[in-house]
């Protein structure tokens, strides 16, 4: 029986010693801001990012890693004598499965290479059960069973606080920007089919948190929850509300909450918050 080791990527929002515990390898994207170029979650932290984003006029980049990086990681995997499942962010939104994919083609490697559909923690509850059944010796083909499931009873919800970087971006007119401020209107979108969905306008806090919970409430009534997580772009005390009226609501609480990586806050912006959950 082949050993089989776990290879994701830093938009996972993961903890390090997570990590480290499941012994899973992570290949970092990397985001590009006042004309230098940093390893997401290597070389910069979100705090660091979030102030320098803040006080730039321009709108940071992301890139995925290289087909070479990839390839590297998978070569050397294979001279430790395992097999690679590979497990990536949503091809829908950055090529990063692409890379894998024609790294896996060009490496000595027996590569399978997954599209997760999801980012963030969504991305992490698919990662973790990998590794989990890697250890036990499960199979290729029945971990990938596994995720099909895991993908199908995931859900995804984000909250983005500002139109700033829309608007740097060239998405969307200052004016409307302005508009948009003016009514505080705060937008609430799920992630379903690996695409985004506008499901939801709120025009304060208390509605985010009450829109979360009761979302969360209904989905999960006479399930099993298998996981909960919070990530946020500078938004901390607006998760430890959300996780309370959770708690409120269904008596769950285990609840982990963290920031989110930088190539997510590329594209949100400071003040984003998103909850995602996964249930049998």
């Amino acid at each position: 029986m082949s050993k089989i080791k776990i290879v994701t990527d830093s938009t996972l929002d993961m903890p390090e010693e997570v990590l480290k515990k499941y012994d899973i390898e992570m290949v970092p994207l990397s985001v590009t801001i006042n004309g230098e170029t940093y390893l997401d979650c290597v070389e910069i932290e979100p705090v660091a990012f979030l102030k320098m984003m803040r006080e730039s006029n321009e709108l940071p980049k992301s890139s995925q890693p290289s087909v070479g990086s990839f390839l590297e990681v998978y070569d050397r995997l294979h001279e430790q004598g395992y097999e690679v499942l590979s497990i990536h962010m949503t091809g829908k939104m950055s090529g990063t499965v692409r890379s894998a994919e024609c790294a896996a083609q060009m490496s000595k490697a027996k590569v399978t290479v997954i599209d997760s559909e999801f980012i963030s923690k969504a991305l992490s509850f698919q990662v973790k059960e990998a590794a989990e059944m890697a250890k036990q010796g499960r199979s290729v083909e029945e971990i990938i069973q596994r995720l099909d499931t895991v993908r199908s009873k995931s859900s995804l919800y984000i909250m983005v606080d500002t139109l700033e970087n829309l608007v740097k971006g060239g998405r969307i007119g200052k004016g409307k920007a302005f508009l948009g401020s003016l009514l505080n209107i705060k937008p609430i979108a799920s992630l379903e089919g690996a695409e985004y969905h506008p499901v939801a306008k709120v025009r304060s806090y208390s509605q985010v948190i009450k829109y979360f919970a009761k979302q969360f409430a209904e989905d999960v009534k006479d399930r099993t929850i298998r996981g909960v997580g919070i990530v946020h772009a500078e938004a901390g005390e607006l998760a430890l509300k959300i996780k309370e009226s959770i708690y409120e609501l269904t008596g769950f609480q285990d609840v982990e909450i963290g920031y989110t990586n930088t190539t997510v806050m590329v594209h949100t912006g400071e003040g984003a918050i998103a909850l995602m959950y996964y249930f049998d």
